[in-house]
Formats: C-alpha cells, sequence, structure tokens
C-alpha cells in the first residue's frame, strides 16, 4: 500500500498514528534547519516536516524535492503549535513530521505557477491541461461536473425514465446546425454525421413504447464557439415522455432544477413556481427571449405619445406598429451612476447593433431636460413621466426605428447598462419560461419562409393552424427555460401527427418525397401510430457554468477546446496521411491545407 491515507483526512483524531502519505510537493520551504512541505493530492493539503533530529536522510532527500516532484512519506501526525496552524487549510491543526521518504517522479519546471491565482493565460493553460487540473479552481469543476452527472442519473431513475444510450454515427439531418461529417470507408462515398443532438431517436423511442426516456447526451455541431457555447462538442440532459402535455413537462424540470441546487449549491432560486411569459411578451420587455429577470428596468412602449409628436420622424415612425418600435429604457439615479464620457460612449455601443443613434431625457430638479420638449405637448410630457416612472436624477433612454432592429439593440443596451451598474447577484437563480415561440422566420437576404426552431414542434392548433396565411404569425408549442439571461433549456410538445408535419413542411416549400427521403425513420415509424409526446433538453455545460460561477464554458470541461476550436494538447484537428485518406476515397484540395 503506497498510502493509508489522503491529504484532506488527516485531523486532530489522527495524532500520533503512523500514516503514509503520496502527492505533489505543492510548496517547499527551508526554514533554517527544518524544511516544511505542503503535500496536495486531488483531496487536499497537508504539511509535512522533515526535521534532520527525526531523520536525517529524509532531510536530505527533502532538501532535493522541488514544485510538481511526486513523493512518499511516512511516518506520525502531531499537533501544529498554536501560532503555527494555518485555518486556510483543512487540515490546519495537524502536521506529519517525517522519518522515510522517496522521490517517487522527478518534475520539469512547469511553464506557469501551479496555484489557485495563476497568471497564464489560457493558452498555455490549454495546452498543458494535464497540469492545470492540478489547480484547485478547475479540478473543484471537474469534481462538481462528476457530482452533478452522478445526481442527475439518479434523480431522473429515480422517477422511472429509462437511460437509453442513442447512435453516435447517424444520418446527416438538415435541423439546425452544419453537421460533423464521418465518410464511410465499407460504404464509399457515403457518410454518417455525428447526431447534433438525438431528436429523431428520442422519438422514435416513444414510438416504442419507451414513455420515458432520459440521457446525457452528447451532441455536436460545428459553429463558432463563444463564451456560453462549447466547440464541436457539448452535452445535455435529453429527456422525452409520452401521454403529457406542457404543463407535465414544466414540472418535471422544475423539479428537478429545484432539486439539484439545493443538493449542490448554496444558490436561492427567485420564484419556486418559475416566472413564465411568451417569446413575444420577453421581446418587447426585455428586447430579449432569454431576458435576465434578477433586475427590472423593462422596455416601457411609448409609441402612442411620440405618435402625438410635431416632430415628423417620430410621429411617421410611430403610425407603422406593426413594422417599427419605440421604446423607453429607464436608469434610476443615472446623475451618481454615468461620467459624460459614457453617457457619449453609449450611442457608440448601439450602432455596433444597427441603431442609427440613441436619445435621452434626464429629469432635473426643475423638471424634464430635453431638446425635443418643444415637440411634445406639457400632457404628453407629463404621460411620459408617468409612464416611465421618473423621479428627480433618472434618465430615460429611447429610440424609434424598425422592430427587430429596436429590440434588439434595446435588450442587448440593457444588459450593458447592468454590467456597468453591477444589479444582479450571482447567488440569484432567476428562471423563466418563454414558450409560444413563432414557427417561421423571414431570411434579411432573400426573404424566404424556414424554420425557426426544430420542425419537429407541433404547431398551435395542429392542422387548422396553417389555415392563417400569415406564416410568420403561427406560433407552436414550444419552450425554452432561461436563468439569468442565459438559454439553459429548450424544447417542445413534438408533432406526432403525420399529416400535419408534412403541411408543416409544405410551408417552407418542401413535398412529401423530401420529407420521406430527409426523415424517413420518423415518417415511417409514424403509420404504425405514435403516442402523444413532448420533451426537453437542457445545456447541462452551460448550466453549470452558471451555478460555478464561470464567465466561460471552457472551464467546465475537464479538457475543452480552445476559442479556435482546436484541442492545442492534442493538436487536434491534424492533417491525416494520403493512405488515411485514400482509404477512405477522400482528396484533399492543395489551397485547403495553406
Amino acid at each position: 500500500m503506497l498510502r493509508t491515507h489522503t491529504c484532506w483526512e488527516l485531523w486532530k483524531d489522527n495524532i500520533w498514528e503512523e500514516v503514509k502519505l503520496c502527492g505533489w510537493v505543492s510548496n517547499w520551504r527551508d526554514h533554517g534547519w527544518i524544511i516544511f512541505i505542503d503535500l496536495r493530492d486531488r483531496y487536499g493539503l497537508t504539511q509535512i516536516v522533515f526535521d534532520p533530529e527525526d531523520d536525517k536522510t529524509s532531510w536530505e532527500k527533502a532538501d532535493k524535492f522541488r514544485s510538481e516532484y511526486v513523493i512518499q512519506i511516512k511516518w506520525k501526525v502531531r499537533s501544529r503549535p498554536e501560532w503555527q496552524e494555518n485555518k486556510n487549510l483543512e487540515t490546519w491543526k495537524i502536521e506529519v513530521i517525517v522519518n522515510k521518504a522517496k522521490m517517487l517522479s522527478k518534475s520539469k519546471t512547469p511553464p506557469f505557477e501551479i496555484d489557485e491565482f495563476t497568471k497564464a493565460n489560457e493558452e498555455i493553460r490549454l495546452k498543458h491541461r494535464y497540469l492545470d487540473l492540478r489547480r484547485k479552481p478547475v479540478l473543484d469543476n471537474v469534481l462538481f461536473r462528476s457530482k452533478f452527472l452522478n445526481f442527475t442519473r439518479n434523480w431522473f431513475s429515480q422517477k422511472d425514465f429509462l437511460e437509453v444510450q442513442t447512435p453516435i454515427f447517424t444520418v446527416s439531418s438538415p435541423e439546425w446546425a452544419r453537421d460533423y461529417l464521418i465518410p464511410s470507408r465499407i460504404n464509399p462515398g457515403k457518410f454518417y454525421a455525428l447526431p447534433q443532438a438525438p431528436q429523431q431517436y428520442k422519438q422514435l423511442l416513444m414510438v416504442g413504447s419507451i414513455d420515458k426516456y432520459f440521457q446525457v447526451a452528447p451532441c455536436f455541431r460545428d459553429e463558432d464557439p463563444r463564451a456560453d457555447r462549447h466547440a464541436c462538442e457539448f452535452y445535455q440532459i435529453d429527456c422525452e415522455m409520452s401521454f403529457v402535455d406542457q404543463k407535465d413537462i414544466f414540472e418535471v424540470v422544475e423539479s428537478y432544477m429545484a432539486d439539484v441546487v439545493e443538493a449542490l449549491t448554496s444558490k436561492t432560486i427567485l420564484w419556486w413556481k418559475f416566472h413564465s411569459m411568451t417569446y413575444d411578451e420577453a421581446m418587447e420587455t426585455y428586447g430579449s427571449d432569454k431576458p435576465d429577470l434578477r433586475y427590472d428596468m423593462e422596455l416601457v412602449d411609448v409609441m402612442d405619445i411620440f405618435e402625438k409628436s410635431t416632430n415628423e420622424i417620430f410621429s411617421g415612425i410611430a403610425k407603422y406598429k406593426e413594422q417599427n418600435r419605440i421604446k423607453a429604457l429607464k436608469v434610476t439615479n443615472w446623475d451618481n451612476l454615468f461620467s459624460k464620457t459614457q453617457m457619449k460612449n453609449f450611442e457608440k455601443y448601439v450602432r455596433q447593433y444597427g441603431a442609427q443613434g440613441l436619445g435621452y431625457f434626464q429629469m432635473k430638479e426643475d423638471w424634464l431636460k430635453w431638446p425635443l420638449n418643444k415637440f411634445f405637448t406639457e400632457e404628453d410630457l407629463n404621460e411620459i413621466i408617468s409612464r416611465t416612472d421618473l423621479k428627480v436624477w433618472d434618465v430615460v433612454f429611447f429610440w424609434a426605428w424598425e422592430k427587430n432592429t429596436v429590440l434588439n439593440y434595446m435588450g442587448r443596451f440593457r444588459i450593458h447598462l447592468e454590467s456597468l451598474i453591477g444589479l444582479t447577484n450571482k447567488d440569484i437563480l432567476a428562471f423563466c419560461w418563454i414558450t409560444d415561440f413563432p414557427m417561421f422566420s423571414e431570411s434579411e437576404i432573400d426573404w424566404s419562409i424556414d424554420f425557426e426552431h426544430n420542425p419537429f414542434s407541433m404547431p398551435k392548433w395542429w392542422l387548422s393552424a396553417f389555415e392563417n396565411k400569415d406564416l410568420l404569425s403561427i406560433k407552436w408549442v414550444q419552450y425554452d427555460l432561461s436563468c439569468n439571461w442565459f438559454e439553459v433549456l429548450s424544447g417542445s410538445i413534438r408533432n406526432h401527427d403525420i399529416e400535419t408535419l408534412v403541411k408543416a413542411f409544405e410551408m417552407v416549400w418542401r413535398t412529401e418525397e423530401e420529407v420521406k427521403e430527409k426523415f424517413w425513420a420518423m415518417y415511417e415509424a409514424f403509420q404504425y401510430w405514435v403516442p402523444p409526446h413532448g420533451g426537453f433538453a437542457i445545456g447541462m455545460d452551460r448550466f453549470m457554468m452558471i451555478l460555478k460561477d464561470e464567465d466561460n464554458i471552457r472551464e467546465i470541461y475537464a479538457f475543452p477546446k480552445s476559442g479556435k476550436a482546436q484541442d492545442t494538447m492534442m493538436n487536434a484537428p491534424s492533417i491525416v496521411d494520403k493512405a488515411q485518406l485514400d482509404e477512405l476515397h477522400i482528396e484533399v484540395k492543395e489551397e485547403d491545407l495553406n
């Protein structure tokens, strides 16, 4: 046995026991004649004492130990002198004196400090991730992920969900993002695809009578990475249920979220019965379909007031209520929050999201200060003050333009203002259901109509929904769950009626034959009776990022891809031998290698 204990187990109850410890040299200190080493393993730290009066041979060995050497020590636990207790360590009341030491492995000088506060940049850390994993913040996330996975599997299993592993090699499916394709050696010229999600498989499980399914599912999408979206691959808690409606699914999700937050974190859920609003309400009120509800700052509609303005620009925009928007956003006590330079920079900020500018008016002690006062009656100005609940030293930002542009940049501006003011508390989780998403959207390039989200969702009112000639107004029974300005779940009640499914595809100019070709298994299976069903997928990595207060999703992975979608530790992706390409009947263009 190389060790009898780990580096966090020893406490005052172990005093004068003989023990063996193994670990990494975290800190080496020579105090005159005595050498102190903080020994580290994944469990914690223990102080080791080498005194030549106890054992000179071990002391001589310790004199040659350096950071990150792997060592084994043996002898007795003793109490630390009161003045040497270190309450930053879990084992702060004891230390181990040594009469036998052995170097198990020698280390080169690490490329960065292996400590909690290393200044190494992400590129260096990911290149040497096996060293980075020794650092407590990184290791803590790995441990948390393990606990999270165990809790999740136990929770759903106890609720009678069956864990089913769906295939990784599957068929390319035009559903969300770009596929990762895999050439088949046995079937030349044909390709598998890595699943963007197990969507079709889990619905086919419902046809097969497995009425409650779950899986911690790996998903693969060729999308550009960002702070809350990991490159290449991610994991989701994937669930599907038969004979349910939207309310049933919400109850399962809310129960799971409440239990996992309580069991694994010290965070507080703002409403135990999650808030809920439609997609249209979220966009009109917060300029986002994943609103952060930990603070107010709602967008206020002032279009009817501006319509009465004698300013022709504002009144002209306000006439077209369907296409345009005029929104106001109040910030309380602006005079103590923003400098004049910041106020000038706000207009520059919103321009990057399509705004032509940004207007604002201020409430001074002597009333409303605004160059455009002359275009409004005193009654209308008072209505603006009343509607925005304007007090002295408040400021209201506003702009008028095309609907989507205004909602987009005002929503982003709301988040930007919060980041400057600091209104949120990371220990609070504000969950909100977003429902009734639009079924179709219009391309800004060629004005074509296509599915906005998952094409397998059920339209509200089933087949009769398509009697509405305005396709952009059709909603479907799809829902997202937002938390603190992140989307953490997406799901829907599925379209289990084959006639309605085919009709939905016809609306975007795809024939029944195309549905058969692209979704053959589902089309065929639905001929054999399929139960009403629905489900959801929780973005597991993103949710853990929120629970661990991380700003970047890469910190949640043991071995993450970089911001350039590379595994710099393993040098992937890489060029492969021509012989391998020939075997797969693949030819790489020369310009692609440059």
